[in-house]
């Protein structure tokens, strides 16, 4: 099913969840490699270009997610969720839109702050919007670092709060997000 459900996310759903995920990741293990390299690495140039690339196309991704989420119903949570894991789920989960929304565009105030265009893989280019500006790749380059590492603990968190209810409160908070069969998830 391509829509969510009352009880479980659709496939759209999981696959805008773990896009992301793999491109977060992706991204911030990349990040981490890129600061380490020296001006003689022949990835000196080459991994900034591809984490811009892939920074923009999750922006992009970030947009139609939350287009979708905003037209298509959530599941209902599960029956023995307290109101402060709900409420606490809600502002983790807005907070996690919020931060990939923010460090791509810190990424891109970083990379155009010379006035330069962000080229996406070649296939196309995200001109920079406002005037070349001393200094403003300092300051957003911490800032992106700063809310990479915030976003980081958030997916931690995400993840922990997942298994907790998985393991520990045995509901069907993690498996309404993973392609398990109707059937696994009807025994539970």
């Amino acid at each position: 099913m391509l829509r969510n459900s009352d009880r479980r996310y659709g496939v759209a759903a999981m696959l805008f969840h773990w896009l992301t995920f793999l491109a977060v990741a992706f991204l911030f293990g990349l990040g981490l490699y890129m600061v380490e390299l020296s001006y003689y690495d022949p990835w000196y140039t080459k991994a900034p270009d591809w984490h811009r690339s892939v920074g923009i196309l999750l922006l992009g991704l970030v947009v139609l997610r939350l287009a979708w989420r905003l037209s298509n119903p959530l599941p209902a949570a599960p029956a023995g969720h307290a109101p402060w894991e709900r409420a606490l789920a809600t502002l983790a989960h807005w907070a996690l839109y919020g931060l990939l929304i923010i460090i791509p565009l810190t990424g891109y105030l970083m990379s155009t702050a010379d006035g330069r265009a962000v080229s996406v893989f070649g296939w196309f280019e995200v001109p920079a919007l406002l005037a070349p500006e001393k200094g403003r790749e300092d300051w957003t380059g911490d800032w992106h670092e700063w809310l990479a590492w915030a976003m980081v603990g958030l997916v931690v968190l995400h993840a922990l709060a997942a298994i907790k209810h998985h393991w520990i409160d045995r509901d069907t908070t993690l498996t309404r997000m993973l392609p398990v069969s109707r059937a696994a998830e009807e025994k539970r």
